[in-house]
Formats: structure tokens, C-alpha cells, sequence
């Protein structure tokens, strides 16, 4: 008996001690893995400690650096970079990454955070059958999802954020069933959401904000587990999705939703943070929002929210923020969110019509008239009474205008020719000049008569005063139907004149202490600005008080473009609508040539123009047209030079820097037009943009898949390579950080013209230059 004992315990020392040598040898061997990976990172600095003595299992969790070990494997990897990492060097391969990581085959987490990858994600990845969780944020990987991480069926979270990813989230989605955290946010996803998503039941945080989605939300009603939804900064709607009741975080920004609020939204009882801001929600705002047990955070801003407030309504203790701002919201703040009371409550109710006794609110009819106009409530036929102001522009500017135009031809016309002007009857001449509202200093401007000899090529009429009835008869008295909406540039109405033409008329509304004589100059300067690439003033309207005759609104007549605006060609998934790679440029050198025309073409100069690619515009015959500039009218540039700070203030964080550089705002500005001319994607903050730029530069420093990546899908078939590197660089230099490192508009005229001469070379086309010398053309001024 004792022998066959013996014999036991020989045995399991043997088994024990052959399973001490297989662990060493196994650890050994993924030692030598991780020091490999080491090698192919190129020694990034958070694992500049691994050595021949490092302990790998032995680390601490919160170190940019994790190894956890069990059973002598490797199971749970994380690294993190710096951010902003640079991509890696060329001679990077994700393959031969993925390859090395397939030698840890126990691993079951796996983070490569920040660490400039760059490629497309291989399908090999599938090889590492263990994975739980995948985090492979902030980095330069691109192309689709390969279909074999479906395999990878132990998947619980999936994290591919800021990254360059494009292509639809895939229909097989849904095989991941254990998948609890699906992020895929700041990449370049398009294409509808697929309707599997909707049964991923082990769903806990669905992320796909600042892509490119669009159309409409799959019912996720079934996703039982889902706390946090983020869909922000997309072009999804317009229906309000349909939705678990177990949500924490629900977040709607910046889509296309129209709908009203729906009542099923009451039932989240967990729900912490709401934000629907910046879209087009519709219908009375719901005040059991403010009841909701567990909201802390709810943001409506931005939208077309309708119904009175009262004082009595309540609100629920936790809440910390809630933002209103900018709806048709009337009566009165409700004393629950007057934060004389809460003093940890922060309120914003801005651009409603509240009596909050605050500057910043609309008067009531304005809401009632938006209310009309978006269809909230029934149409009615309601006409603006007769103004009680008088329009006196007509005669005081004739008159001073008449003695100019006289004293102007006196000096360079014959004496003969003079006195046969000057015989004319006085009526006759008032008239003329209200019809056209130039002066002598307005028309002894070279630069303008310049101009003005060419203003038949833009098929524009003469520059002139308009009548107050004039402009009421254009809009129907200011119809409902008319108003086209609200913004730093006051109201706009789309009218009709007597000759069929259609026009925007803006209302300024002044305060009651500048007289006409004190716009005559601010009106010259913008009857002046006229461009094939800028949307033409043609004429303009003073309305005065009776009782100083100071000027109570200013009406400024443009031009209608009629094709909407640029971001909407660029982002809209419409088939057959989105701008193709050439009509791109040729639609940023019509903007280019725009800002060159501002900066150069009159004098003074208009410079910190605050331009966005929602305010280009494009013809009939898509010929962009900048059309929101700094106007001198506005009433906060009253009293500033024409050439001032911006009127709605520059994305440069020092003053003095603003008024060195007024004119590299501008550059800065058209960058980031151009980068989304480039992506086919909104950028909303300055973060995003900095955070683009990194890509951009990345790409350019690779290879052309890279470049591609980088690029809208829809164009990567119809540019060529050359092209798209030029635009990328350009793009980022006008994104430079210091004012002074920006290129002038010239440069990004230049390299814009080159960028089409190459694509049309590679197209096959005939170029009106060399690809390496267009500067002829770089002068050239409409």
C-alpha cells in the first residue's frame, strides 16, 4: 500500500514539475511577444520601461500601461499613447501588428489607445477568438468594418472611436449577441442605420455620434438594457426614434428630427441627461420634462418649440441645467427655474419670447408669426397695419447725393456738357439720384467704377433705394409665408418685386439714435460689394420714427439664390445630389475668389467675415456666392470701422492677434469649408477641427488609400490622388494655429486652381495652363 502511495506522489511531482517548465517556457514566449510589440510601435514613450527584467504581469492599473496575467498568459493588454499621436512611419504594417498579437491567445482585453496606427483593421483580427473587449480609439485606422469580426462572438465591447472608419455600420451586427458597447464615434461612417441594431438585446451604450448617418432611426424599442444613446451630430430623423425604457443618457443633437416631443417619454423614469438641442422639433414644449424623477441635464436649444410657460409649473430637485434657448416659448419663466432660488441651477431661455425682462427675447408676435411659418399652428391671414414711421431716405439722400453727383461732374466732365447737367430741373435730378443712392465720394472710388463696368455681366440691376411700400407689396406685407427665418443678420423675407424678380430682404431693426446721415456711408460701402461670388446687394429701405426721425429699421434688398446651400450638397445623402470632386473645386475657387475680392477688390477691405459652408450659396448653374458677410450695418458694428472685428466674433483667442490678422480669420475660416468639402461631414467645434486636422495631415504624409480614407466615399472614384493631396494641403495650412503661418488668399487661390488643372489633366481634359504654373489666373477678379 505504501509503494503504490509513493508511486501517486512521484507521479504528481513529475506532472507538476513538467507543467512549471511548460508555464515558463509559454511565459517566456509571450514575453518575447510583447517585447515584439514594443518593437513594432517604435518604442512609444509609455513603454519605454519594458527590459529584459520587467516584471510584464506586475504593473499598475492606473499607468498608461497595463499587462494582467492569469495562469501565466497574457489575458488583458492596454496601452495608451499621447494625444494627438503622429501615425506611425511608413514601414508600419497593421497586418504584421495583428499577426503579432494573434501569439497571445488567451487575451480576452485588448486596448491600443493613441498610438498613431494607421490601415485598415484586418480581418485576421477574427484569430484572437478570446476578445471581450476591443478599444483601438484615437488612432489612423480606416476603411470598413471587415465582416470577420462577427466571429468574434465573445465580443462585449467594441470601441472604434476617432478614428477615420467609413462605410455603413454592418447588417451583421447582430451576431456579436454578447456586445454591450458599441462606440463608434468621430469617424466617417454613412448610410442608414441597420435595423439589426435593434436586436442587439445586451446593448448597454449604443455611440455613433459625428458621423455621417442619415435616414431613420431603427426601432430600438427591444434593447431592454440600453442606458446611454448617442446619435449626435448626424442627419438623422425626421420621426422621433422609438426607445427602451431603461435609458440614462439620451442624446439627439444636431440631426434632422421634425417631430413633435413624444409622450413615451415621460415613462424614463432613469433618464439623467436629455439633449434634443439643434434640430427641428416641433409642437408645444412638454412641461413633464422638467418632472422627470431623475433628469439632472435637459438641453431643447435650437429648435421650434411652441406653448406658454406659467410660474406655477414644477421641476424636479436634481436638475442642474436646462437650456430653452432659442424656441417660440412665451409667458413667463416658471419659479422653479429662476435661479435667485437654486443657486446651483444654471438656466438658459435666451431668443424666446418670455417676459424674463431681458434684452435677448423676441417680441410675442415673433413667435406667433415662426409658429405660422414651421406649421404649428393653423395658417392665418394676418396683414401688418400700416406703419406709423415715415421713409424720408429718398428725399435727404437725393438732395445730398444730387449737390455731389454735380460737384463730381463739374470736375471731370466738359464745362459745356456740366452746365447742360446743371440746367436740369431739380426734381428731375432727386429723382435720378434716388433711384440710383451713389455719391461723389461713392462714385470718385475708382475702384468701384471699375467695378461697376462690369456689373452687366453679372445681369444685376443698378444699385437703388426702395420705397417702403415697395418692400411690404414684395412680401405681402410681411406675411408669414414670406419669413425665411432668423439669425445674426436680422430677419429675412423672401419677396417678390413688380418685375417678377424674387429677392431676400433683410430687416435690421436699430435703436432710436442714428439718423440717415450717419448709415449714407455704410450704404455706399455695401452697394459696392458686388461679385459673381457674393450675393449682391440691389438696393435698400430706411424706415424712420416720426418724432426725431431717427432710423427704426433698415431693409437691405439681395439677391435670391435659388439652390440652397453649400453643406446641403455636401452631406445630404440624396442620390445624385452630392457634388462631385470637380464641381467641389470648382465651387471653393468661386469662394476663394469671393474672400479675394472682400479683402482686395473695394477699399477699405471687409475683412473677419465669419464664414461657414451653411452660408455659401449655389445658383442654378451651382456658381457658389458667399452670402452672409461683415456687414457694417449691423447694429453691434455701429460705430466700429467697416474693417472691424467680426460681428459675431472670431475663433482666435487674442484680441490683438484679431485685429493683426482680421484677414487670416477669414483663411482660417475657409479652411474649415474646405475640410468639409473634403470629408462630406459637418464640424461643429473647434475640437473636431483640430482634431481633423491631425487626420488630414496623417494622410498626407501616407499613401493614397490613406488619402481616400480620409475623403467622402462619394468622391473616391471621381478625383485623382494628386488633387486630393493638394486640397488636403492647402486645407491644412489654412487650419494652422498661428495667424501669421496661414497662406493669404492668393496662395489658396493658387494651389485650389492647381488642384483642378491636375484633376483635369487626370481626367483626360483640356487645361488652360500648366499644372505647374497657373499663376496666370491668380489675379483674375470678377
Amino acid at each position: 500500500m505504501a509503494t503504490v502511495f509513493q508511486f501517486r506522489v512521484l507521479l504528481f511531482l513529475i506532472i507538476l514539475l513538467l507543467s512549471v517548465q511548460h508555464s515558463e517556457q509559454l511565459q517566456s514566449s509571450q514575453a518575447h511577444t510583447l517585447y515584439r510589440i514594443q518593437l513594432l510601435l517604435h518604442y512609444p514613450a509609455a513603454l519605454r520601461s519594458w527590459n529584459v527584467n520587467k516584471d510584464f504581469c506586475d504593473t499598475e492599473w492606473d499607468s498608461p500601461v497595463t499587462v494582467v496575467c492569469y495562469e501565466e498568459s497574457v489575458t488583458q493588454l492596454h496601452i495608451s499613447g499621447s494625444d494627438n499621436a503622429p501615425p506611425l512611419p511608413k514601414n508600419f504594417s497593421m497586418e504584421s501588428f495583428v499577426t503579432t498579437l494573434e501569439k497571445l491567445p488567451s487575451l480576452k482585453v485588448l486596448t491600443l489607445a493613441s498610438l498613431g496606427l494607421w490601415g485598415p483593421l484586418p480581418g485576421k483580427i477574427a484569430r484572437l477568438s478570446s476578445l471581450e473587449i476591443l478599444n483601438v480609439s484615437s488612432n489612423y485606422l480606416y476603411g470598413i468594418i471587415p465582416q470577420e469580426v462577427s466571429m468574434l462572438t465573445n465580443l462585449q465591447t467594441l470601441i472604434l472611436d476617432n478614428n477615420m472608419f467609413y462605410g455603413p455600420v454592418p447588417e451583421w451586427i447582430d451576431s456579436l449577441i454578447n456586445l454591450a458597447v458599441l462606440s463608434f464615434r468621430n469617424n466617417s461612417f454613412s448610410g442608414s442605420l441597420p435595423n439589426s441594431l435593434g436586436s442587439v438585446e445586451n446593448l448597454r451604450v449604443l455611440s455613433l455620434s459625428t458621423n455621417n448617418f442619415s435616414g431613420l432611426v431603427p426601432n430600438l424599442s427591444k434593447l431592454k438594457n440600453l442606458q446611454v444613446l448617442d446619435l449626435g451630430h448626424n442627419a438623422l430623423g425626421t420621426e422621433f426614434p422609438q426607445l427602451g425604457s431603461e435609458l440614462v443618457i439620451l442624446i439627439l443633437r444636431s440631426n434632422k428630427f421634425r417631430s413633435g416631443i413624444p409622450p413615451a417619454l415621460s415613462t424614463l423614469h432613469q433618464l439623467q441627461l436629455l439633449d434634443l438641442s439643434s434640430n427641428t422639433f416641433v409642437g408645444p414644449f412638454p412641461p413633464w420634462l422638467l418632472t422627470l424623477p431623475s433628469l439632472t441635464s435637459l438641453n431643447v436649444s435650437a429648435n421650434k418649440l411652441t406653448g406658454m410657460l406659467t410660474d406655477n409649473l414644477s421641476c424636479n430637485n436634481e436638475l442642474h441645467f436646462v437650456n430653452l434657448s432659442s424656441n417660440l416659448l412665451t409667458g413667463s419663466l416658471p419659479k422653479c427655474l429662476r435661479t435667485d432660488s437654486r443657486p446651483n441651477l444654471t438656466v438658459l431661455c435666451s431668443y424666446n419670447c418670455l417676459s424674463t425682462g431681458d434684452r435677448d427675447q423676441h417680441a410675442p408676435s415673433f413667435c406667433h408669426n415662426e409658429a405660422l411659418a414651421v406649421g404649428v399652428f393653423p395658417h392665418q391671414n394676418r396683414r401688418r397695419p400700416a406703419p406709423k414711421a415715415v421713409v424720408i431716405a429718398s428725399t435727404i439722400g437725393g438732395v445730398l447725393g444730387g449737390v455731389a453727383i454735380l460737384v463730381f461732374l463739374l470736375l471731370i466732365l466738359k464745362r459745356e456738357h456740366a452746365r447742360r447737367r446743371n440746367s436740369a430741373p431739380p426734381t428731375r435730378l432727386i429723382a435720378e439720384n434716388a433711384s440710383t443712392g451713389y455719391t461723389s465720394k461713392f462714385l470718385s472710388d475708382a475702384r468701384y467704377i471699375s467695378q461697376t463696368m462690369k456689373l452687366g455681366s453679372l445681369g444685376l440691376p443698378p444699385y437703388r433705394t426702395f420705397s417702403l411700400e415697395e418692400i411690404e407689396e414684395a412680401t405681402s406685407n410681411f406675411n408669414t409665408s414670406a419669413f425665411m427665418g432668423e439669425g445674426s443678420h436680422g430677419q429675412m423675407y423672401r419677396g417678390q418685386l413688380k418685375n417678377g424678380s424674387t429677392v431676400v430682404i433683410r430687416c435690421l431693426k436699430m435703436k432710436k439714435r442714428h439718423s440717415t446721415q450717419s448709415f449714407t456711408h455704410h450704404v455706399e460701402m455695401i452697394s459696392r460689394l458686388r461679385h459673381r461670388h457674393i450675393v449682391s446687394a440691389l438696393g435698400h429701405c430706411f424706415e424712420c420714427y416720426l418724432d426725431d426721425a431717427s432710423v427704426s429699421r433698415i431693409f437691405l434688398v439681395f439677391e435670391y439664390v435659388p439652390n440652397g446651400n453649400l453643406r446641403s450638397w455636401i452631406s445630404e445623402e440624396c442620390s445624385g445630389k452630392k457634388l462631385m470632386w470637380e464641381q467641389r473645386i470648382a465651387v471653393v475657387i468661386g469662394v476663394a475668389k469671393g474672400v479675394q475680392f472682400l479683402h482686395t477688390g473695394i477699399v477699405p477691405g471687409v475683412l473677419a467675415n465669419d464664414l461657414k459652408i451653411a452660408h455659401i450659396l449655389l445658383d442654378q448653374n451651382l456658381i457658389a456666392k458667399i452670402g452672409s458677410y461683415n456687414f457694417p450695418l449691423l447694429p453691434e458694428n455701429m460705430g466700429k470701422a467697416s474693417n472691424g472685428a467680426s460681428s459675431s466674433g472670431s475663433k482666435e483667442s487674442n484680441f490683438t492677434e484679431r485685429a493683426m490678422y482680421k484677414d487670416k480669420i477669414d483663411i482660417y475660416d475657409f479652411g474649415i469649408i474646405l475640410l468639409e468639402i473634403i470629408t462630406g461631414r459637418p464640424f461643429d467645434s473647434r475640437n473636431e477641427v483640430e482634431a481633423a486636422k491631425q487626420l488630414l495631415l496623417a494622410s498626407i504624409l501616407t499613401d493614397n488609400a490613406a488619402r481616400k480614407s480620409m475623403a467622402d466615399p462619394t468622391i473616391h472614384n471621381s478625383c485623382s490622388d494628386e488633387s486630393l493631396k493638394t486640397m488636403m494641403d492647402i486645407c491644412s495650412r489654412c487650419l494652422l494655429s498661428n495667424p501669421s503661418d496661414r497662406p493669404s488668399i492668393e496662395d489658396v487661390l493658387w494651389n485650389l486652381q492647381f488642384a483642378a488643372q491636375v484633376q483635369d489633366a487626370w481626367r483626360g481634359g483640356d487645361s488652360d495652363g500648366s499644372p505647374s504654373s497657373p499663376s496666370h489666373s491668380i489675379s483674375q477678379r470678377m
